[in-house]
């Protein structure tokens, strides 16, 4: 961690206290530290489905990602980030509420949809991660994909935002903006706060939009702002942003996610991903608030068919790597040192005591993070260490334990201890080479998972049913 290491009083003084440069330099350390400090903003991306190596700067060949990449080579690039979830839902329901998800009951469907959404959606009285923030008096937006329950019952205005833009289920038609969940064939599921519109364009811009224009206006507010800025790009269906996109659309509106798509097309929709992120930091920019801006770039789970999730086996709705492994960009120029690299493990529910720490807040004691504030370690303040990180997962009875190096997985009833350090694509099984570790992990999964929320026959009954497959 050298390279991030900020100039301090004491090492100037370790530098030569004689020297009438560094005593000025401390002079004015000493200056800047009593004057108030404003509130960062706060801009948290996620991406829908955006694989590990999906991004230029994380090793994608066929493409280019110039503007996120910008976040890496001006910010902090993290190489062990995890969702609480390979699947959507799920993993927002730990981001908003700085939970594992498993203490709600909607966190328990994966994904949320049909029957669930209506009755098991994210509470408006449980403490989130933007009603904290506007307990401080910040300005709060969602921008983007809910999928946290149906509105206006389960709503991103009964749960702290002060605004939604963007669409309520697990995803939606890029050109007509029909719900992938079609509640009503033909009609746009595009919203404003809680009422339905119409707008022309290709969803993603949209999106883009709509962040730059809220910026603008909350930038010009004086008052600090947190803003969600959740984009459904690239989850299916598969379609370009241009005019050969309306004809590609047109073929699969009944394929789902199963068919149609290709390489091609999904280059074109991360590229659009790219196009809007640089939107929203020139807007910034513009703004003049970049400097005291902390943006957040991640995705909510593993990629899924046409992504590259390189060097990790598995994919969304899997617990392999490839399956939880996500991109994780973050840049604060007032703060964090350019090209920096950490191998913090870092998982979506840290977000929540991170951020508000870096805010001036908490958590609500009464609910109780179960992510960790790792803003010391992003700041490069604090040593880079060791996590204990528990999942679940009904499909194919799958559990997973990530403890230092090791992970205990269980997949289809199969068992098997990986040294993830040294063996990121789990092929070595190590269970017969450690047996103690792995009975150890076992015995630690056990215990953790009789502290949350046990899975039920509606949450089995949901995904027969078709609902969980529609809003993949």
């Amino acid at each position: 961690m050298g390279e991030r290491e900020r100039i301090s009083r004491r090492r100037l003084l370790q530098l030569g206290a004689a020297s009438p440069l560094l005593l000025n330099l401390a002079a004015s350390e000493r200056t800047l530290a009593a004057q108030p400090v404003r509130p960062p903003n706060v801009i948290y991306i996620m991406a829908d489905d955006l694989g590990y190596a999906d991004l230029s700067c994380y090793g994608r060949r066929e493409y280019r990602t110039p503007n996120i990449d910008s976040l890496a080579a001006e910010g902090l690039k993290m190489t062990q980030g995890y969702s609480n979830s390979p699947v959507c839902s799920a993993t927002r329901f730990a981001l908003i509420s700085g939970r594992y998800q498993y203490r709600l009951p909607g966190g328990l469907n994966e994904p949320i949809a049909g029957e669930a959404a209506a009755v098991d959606g994210f509470p408006g009285d449980h403490p989130s991660l933007p009603s904290l923030f506007r307990r401080l008096g910040y300005q709060t937006a969602l921008v983007g994909k809910w999928h946290l329950g149906n509105m206006p019952k389960f709503s991103p205005l009964k749960s702290g935002y002060d605004r939604f833009f963007g669409i309520p289920d697990g995803g939606a038609d890029y050109f007509t903006h029909e719900s992938t969940e079609a509640k009503v064939k033909g009609q746009s599921s595009l919203m404003e706060g809680e009422k339905l519109i119409s707008r022309e364009g290709y969803l993603t811009d949209l999106l883009g939009r709509r962040a730059v224009d809220d910026i603008e206006e909350f930038s010009a507010s004086g008052r600090p702002f947190f803003m969600s800025l959740h984009f459904n790009a690239p989850h299916w269906p598969w379609e370009k942003p241009d005019a050969s996109g309306r004809e590609v659309a047109a073929t699969i509106k009944n394929l789902r996610h199963y068919d149609g798509g290709d390489q091609a097309t999904y280059a074109a929709m991360v590229q659009n991903l790219d196009l809007n992120v640089g939107k929203v930091l020139r807007a910034l920019e513009r703004a003049g608030v970049a400097d005291n801006t902390i943006v957040v770039f991640t995705s909510d789970n593993g990629g899924e068919r046409f992504s590259d999730n390189w060097p990790f086996s598995g994919m969304k709705n899997e617990l392999l790597e490839g399956g939880m492994r996500v991109p994780v960009l973050v840049k604060w120029p007032n703060r964090i040192a350019a090209g920096s690299v950490s191998e913090q493990v870092i998982i979506s529910m840290d977000w929540l005591p991170t951020l508000l720490a870096a805010a001036g807040g908490q958590p609500d004691p009464a609910y109780p993070s179960d992510g960790e504030n790792l803003l010391p370690v992003l700041l490069g303040t604090a040593q880079e260490h060791p996590r204990k990180l528990f999942w679940k997962y009904h499909r194919r009875d799958q559990n997973a334990v990530r403890d230092g190096k090791w992970k205990y997985l269980k997949i289809d009833g199969n068992e098997f201890l990986f040294d993830v350090v040294a063996d990121p694509r789990e092929r070595g099984n190590l269970k017969q080479v450690q047996p103690q570790v792995f009975a150890q992990l076992k015995a630690d999964f056990a215990k953790w998972n009789a502290g949350m929320l046990p899975y039920t026959d509606k949450h089995f009954s949901y995904e027969l049913k078709g609902g969980d497959r529609l809003a993949e």
